[in-house]
């Protein structure tokens, strides 16, 4: 193994008592919880973006990250080099998984013609790295909003040579995905929205992004590829306004294009919060309309407006997601990425084990805690006894479709009025989840 990590040996778990920072408390990978082993349950991935190319920078400075590895050119040598950085980073810290942007593993090139050779180079290097280590690609992608062709877009740009461009940028991305045995593949719009409603035709956008869409599938079905399609809610940042806002968003445009049964939600936390809803929210709605795929594992800092991309480190938070999975019968695709960033001052190599490592803890702990939670039953008692009214009776006519607003209008007619007939207990509930965590 190369010695780009030289301090830190493979990442063990020491349990909850150990006081080393380069252990796990609580993430143990072939503990057994619900019947599955915790690896099963969370599939982690690296971000190869955050992780192996961020450097600290912000809207006031450049980055400050200290990266050894890397050398004074951004070329497709030094990209080789960085696939083997990542592959020790992820044997020593215990993943199964990574993800990427094309642009992120490989230089952009003078012309697609360029790009697309560098693209296949580091690719080759990628694949011998799997296949050393028996690490899997999670999702693949196309970085479809830093370019400034992609200015106003890439799909729902005016220009239609930039959706052209899109087209065969993300057509090569597939090869690519499929090449190395990616298991998804995910659509993030970073620029897909407008800043000002006075020189867009929004209709035309989200008729061209249905377009680019159907266009996707088409290729992904004629080149064999059978990983999952993913679509990303996010509402803002850098555009004013997003079309993928939300979940519910999300699901209404697949949906209204005829795209609703092929594409499934990859949910962000910070993308949640940034919409005004919280993860637990986002993952509840997409799972009870089935669209549940995969989860990019962060956190944003709620005093702060835009998108920071920390490490998830709430075990609240955790716990409710974990809880959410386990409600829904976990991952049937996708996993937990870590698209997140150590933070501009921690700036030295192994401030990304750290915060890997802290990030794998925290959901291992709210692992334990939903699953006590659950197998206490008090919780999943309380909501089936409050929702009690619609298992017989006029709630079990209205369910079944028998009833009608004739019907209804004489049960009530007969009864008189409709009152509670339970206390919501919120602030008991909250004392509830307080218990376990």
């Amino acid at each position: 193994m190369c010695a780009y990590f030289p301090e830190v040996t493979k990442i063990q778990y020491e349990g909850p008592d150990s006081k080393n920072p380069l252990a796990f408390r609580h993430y143990n990978p072939d503990e057994v919880v619900e019947g599955k082993k915790m690896r099963d349950h969370f599939r982690f991935a690296v971000a190869y973006w955050h992780t192996m190319r961020g450097t600290g920078a912000d809207p006031f400075g450049p980055g400050c990250a200290v990266r050894p590895w890397e050398g004074p050119v951004d070329d497709v040598e030094n990209a080789k080099r960085r696939v083997k950085v990542a592959f020790e980073f992820m044997e020593k810290l215990g993943v199964g998984y990574y993800c990427f942007h094309d642009r992120d593993v490989a230089p952009e090139g003078a012309t697609l013609t360029e790009s697309n050779k560098n693209l296949d180079a580091v690719a080759k290097v990628l694949k011998e790295e799997q296949q050393r280590t028996g690490i899997k690609l999670l999702w693949g992608t196309a970085n479809l909003f830093s370019n400034r062709r992609y200015m106003h877009g890439a799909a729902t740009s005016p220009n239609a040579d930039a959706f052209a461009f899109a087209a065969a940028q993300v057509k090569k991305a597939l090869e690519v995905t499929k090449e190395l045995g990616g298991e998804g593949y995910t659509f993030w719009g970073g620029r897909e929205g407008y800043q000002n409603l006075w020189n867009t035709d929004m209709k035309r956008e989200m008729d061209h992004l249905g377009r680019f869409m159907h266009l996707a599938l088409d290729y992904k079905k004629k080149i064999g590829f059978t990983g999952q399609f993913y679509f990303e809610p996010k509402p803002k940042e850098p555009t004013k306004h997003q079309y993928d806002f939300d979940v519910a968003n999300c699901i209404n445009f697949l949906r209204a294009y005829g795209l609703g049964d092929q594409i499934k939600m990859n949910i962000e936390t910070n993308h949640a919060t940034l919409a005004g809803h919280t993860v637990h929210h986002e993952i509840e709605y997409a799972a009870s309309q089935g669209y549940l795929g995969s989860i990019d594992a962060n956190s944003g800092d709620l005093l702060l407006g835009w998108d920071t991309d920390q490490f998830p480190t709430d075990v609240y938070m955790t716990t409710s997601i974990m809880y959410a999975l386990l409600k829904w019968g976990g991952f049937t695709t996708g996993g937990l990425n870590f698209d997140a960033k150590v933070r501009r001052e921690s700036f030295e190599p192994v401030d990304l084990f750290h915060a890997h490592i802290s990030g794998m803890d925290a959901f291992a702990h709210g692992l334990k805690i939903a699953a006590a939670i659950r197998a206490d039953g008090t919780l999943g008692k309380f909501v089936k006894d409050r929702y009690s009214s619609w298992d017989s009776g006029v709630g079990s006519e209205i369910e079944s479709g028998k009833a009608t607003f004739e019907s209804l209008e004489t049960y009530m007619l007969d009864k008189g009025d409709a009152t509670p007939n339970t206390s919501g207990r919120q602030e008991m509930i909250e004392h509830l989840i307080n218990r376990f965590v």
